[in-house]
C-alpha cells in the first residue's frame, strides 16, 4: 500500500485524511495546455491518481488554482491576491481557501511571494498557516531552487516536511523536468503540500500559468 491511514500525531492543516503514517513518494505530471488547460497530476506508486491541479487555463481565471482529489471533488482554491495595494507591496501574497459542508471558504494558508523571487534564486519564500504554528512570522519556508526540482519545504524549526526531486534517469530522459516527484514526511499533510507546490509552478511560469 501507498498510503497509510491517517496518524495520531498527524499535523493536519486542510485535512488529517490526507496525513500518512508513513512517508509517501508522490509523482507529479504536467499536463500540457493544448489538451487539458495545463496544471498537473499528482499519482501514488502504484500510479493511481491522488490529487489534480487545475491551472488558470482551466479555471478561466489568472491568478487562480483548484487542487482536487482522485475523484474531482475540490480540496484546495488557491488565489493570487490582487488590487492596488498589491501593486504597492513588497510581497505577492497567494491565499488557499478550503470549502466546509455549505461550500464557504476558510483560510488555511497565506505564501508570500518576494517580487522578483523567479529571477532571484536565494529569495525566501514564507507560508503561514491559519492558525498559525509558530512565534514568527511565518510557519513554513521554501528552501532551494523550484525550476531546478531541488528544494525543500522547511518548517520553522529547521525540519524538512517535504522536498522536491528529480530521479537522474528522469532528468536524462526528460530535460524539462515535466516530470518530477515529491517526497512528503509523515504526519504532514499532502493537501497543503501539493498547493504549495501548485503556487510554486505558477509563480515560476509553469504548467498552472495560463
Amino acid at each position: 500500500m501507498c498510503m497509510a491511514a491517517a496518524r495520531a500525531d498527524a499535523m493536519p492543516i486542510v485535512s488529517k485524511l490526507y496525513c500518512s503514517s508513513s512517508q509517501a513518494v508522490l509523482v507529479v505530471r504536467k499536463r500540457p495546455h493544448v489538451v487539458s488547460g495545463g496544471g498537473f497530476v499528482v499519482t501514488d506508486c502504484s500510479q493511481n491518481v491522488v490529487f489534480r491541479v487545475d491551472g488558470c487555463g482551466v479555471s478561466g481565471s489568472e491568478g487562480e488554482l483548484i487542487l482536487r482529489d482522485s475523484s474531482g471533488e475540490a480540496l484546495l482554491l488557491i488565489r493570487r491576491k490582487g488590487g492596488m495595494v498589491q501593486a504597492l507591496s513588497i510581497h505577492r501574497k497567494w491565499k488557499g481557501y478550503t470549502f466546509d459542508y455549505e461550500g464557504s471558504q476558510k483560510l488555511v494558508f497565506s505564501l508570500k511571494e518576494p517580487n522578483f523571487s523567479c529571477l532571484l534564486r536565494n529569495n525566501a519564500i514564507r507560508v503561514s498557516t491559519e492558525p498559525r504554528r509558530s512565534n514568527k512570522d511565518w510557519d513554513f519556508e521554501i528552501k532551494g531552487y523550484f525550476p531546478d526540482r531541488s528544494c525543500s519545504i522547511v518548517d520553522s524549526l529547521g525540519n524538512i516536511v517535504a522536498q522536491i526531486g528529480i530521479s537522474k534517469e528522469a532528468d536524462q530522459l526528460m530535460a524539462n523536468k515535466d516530470l518530477y516527484h515529491v517526497v512528503v514526511r509523515p504526519g504532514i499533510d499532502q493537501v497543503f503540500t501539493f498547493g504549495v507546490v501548485a503556487v510554486l509552478d505558477y509563480i515560476y511560469g509553469e504548467s498552472t500559468r495560463c
